[in-house]
């Protein structure tokens, strides 16, 4: 956990960091977005509601057992906001596995039922982003910075870190793999939980693309659909690789060089950022943790 919170705090640093210098493009970005198309807003808006029922969909296809509709909508809802305040991915973690463990699964399964459906959501975004990829070639075109003594040497220290790393956690990844693929195998022997599992899944992923794409409409975003799309899946999927709460630094700066790197104006690209964090973290996020602390008095959790 410490180095977790030092590794957070120097991306949002850093983030902080290029949010000043780039202050002007910020600037411009949030002025475009006061002028934005309301109806397209209004899309965007929709989309980001129903990310957390989508959720819920695929956290009741990653266990054979029903688990009560409502309270697990409700409990997403939180977890998204929890995820906002701790680090990335152990907030939202935390409450759905006191919700399960409170609805009467083990705790080994309830970890694993976690693993299962993360599983299953790294699948459908490799496959969202290799479809796209063809359907868009050239969109993924990352910067080639000039080789040094220096970016040789990061490259060897962190492949010398995963291969340690590898070696030091190999027999507890094998066992929580085992978990994990006999869970999967348990849960595709029920195709409606399969369906809920993979379908959840990818509507979740698309609904996020979807409220990216609804937003730079409204703002004007010179950009197709698909290739919005394509940008942002893999864009987020690199903020996974530094994991700060919600994403907020890694995810923002990830976004938003690969908006500009696919050819958006910067005030474009800014202000499609700026709405897209405004309506998935800002405006649910006091929301989101009022329904944490009514889910906790009444026991869901």
């Amino acid at each position: 956990m410490g180095w977790h919170a030092l590794l957070s705090l120097l991306v949002l640093l850093c983030a902080a960091f290029l949010a000043h210098r780039h202050w002007p493009v910020i600037a411009a970005g949030a002025a475009r977005l006061t002028h934005a198309d309301r109806g397209w807003l209004l899309v965007a808006t929709a989309a980001t509601l129903a990310t957390w029922a989508c959720s819920a969909l695929a956290q009741q296809g990653a266990v054979p057992e029903p688990l009560p509709a409502g309270r697990l909508v409700a409990v997403q809802f939180a977890a998204a906001s929890a995820n906002h305040v701790l680090p990335s991915g152990l907030g939202a973690g935390a409450v759905n596995l006191r919700f399960l463990t409170r609805c009467g699964l083990p705790l080994p399964r309830s970890a694993t039922a976690l693993a299962v459906k993360a599983c299953a959501g790294t699948v459908v975004r490799a496959l969202l982003i290799g479809g796209l990829a063809l359907a868009c070639p050239g969109a993924l075109r990352p910067p080639r910075p000039a080789a040094s003594a220096w970016t040789v040497a990061g490259w060897a220290a962190a492949a010398v870190a995963v291969a340690v790393a590898a070696a030091l956690l190999a027999r507890p990844l094998r066992r929580a793999v085992r978990c994990v693929l006999r869970d999967v195998r348990a849960v595709h022997e029920l195709p409606a939980r399969a369906a809920a599992l993979w379908g959840g899944s990818l509507a979740f992923a698309a609904l996020h693309a979807t409220v990216v794409i609804a937003v730079g409409q409204a703002v004007g975003l010179p950009l197709s659909p698909a290739r919005v799309a394509l940008v942002y899946l893999a864009a987020s999927s690199a903020a996974v690789l530094l994991p700060t709460p919600g994403g907020l630094g890694s995810l923002d700066a990830a976004l938003a060089l690969a908006l500009t790197l696919a050819g958006a104006p910067g005030d474009a690209a800014a202000s499609t950022v700026l709405g897209y964090r405004l309506l998935t973290v800002w405006l649910p996020l006091i929301p989101g943790l009022v329904a944490l602390g009514v889910l906790i008095r009444r026991r869901v959790l």
